[in-house]
């Protein structure tokens, strides 16, 4: 039983490392539960202001995860100093409410897409800002602490692939 386990590990390892579309690719976990003011930051540099790039959010979530959307604040920063900030809202569940996403056990893995075939307009550092912004229908107040969300990432990958 325990040379499955590394086997499977090493077939995952292997598997992952074959990711040639990947530029940046970083997760950040959740403890417990996500509170409206918990800004999740990713850095990443890039040199390439030539090249097409896929933006992605990926979100892991647990059955806790009890809405059918997400409601996310994305704010993209420029070496510059310039902003864009974006509010983005994700299906998370189907109508009957089964979780969207990929995985095996009941953590559901989620790929959204922020910018599609985007091109960076200057060489730097650029700086991910990802805070949720959801809300229960008919209440004006913001869900304070977002329970289900276990882990938010950020990834940019060469706008070739195809997955």
């Amino acid at each position: 039983m325990r040379t499955n386990f590394w086997c499977l590990i090493l077939i995952s390892v292997l598997l992952s490392s074959c990711d040639s579309n990947r530029v940046f690719d970083e997760y950040s976990t959740v403890p417990n539960t996500w509170n409206k003011d918990d800004v999740i930051v990713f850095n990443f540099e890039t040199q390439d202001t030539i090249e097409a790039y896929n933006l992605f959010v990926n979100i892991r979530n647990n059955n806790d995860y009890k809405y059918s959307n997400l409601f996310l604040l994305v704010e993209l920063n420029y070496p510059n100093g310039k902003s864009i900030k974006d509010t983005l809202e994700y299906l998370m569940a189907k109508p009957n409410g089964e979780l969207l996403g990929t995985g095996f056990s009941d953590i559901k893995e989620n790929k959204l897409w922020f910018k599609e075939n985007f091109i960076f307009p200057e060489k730097g550092n650029f700086e991910i800002n990802i805070q949720h912004a959801m809300r229960e229908n008919g209440v004006v107040k913001g869900v304070e602490n977002l329970e289900g969300i276990t882990d938010i990432g950020f990834r940019v990958e060469n706008s070739n692939s195809i997955d």
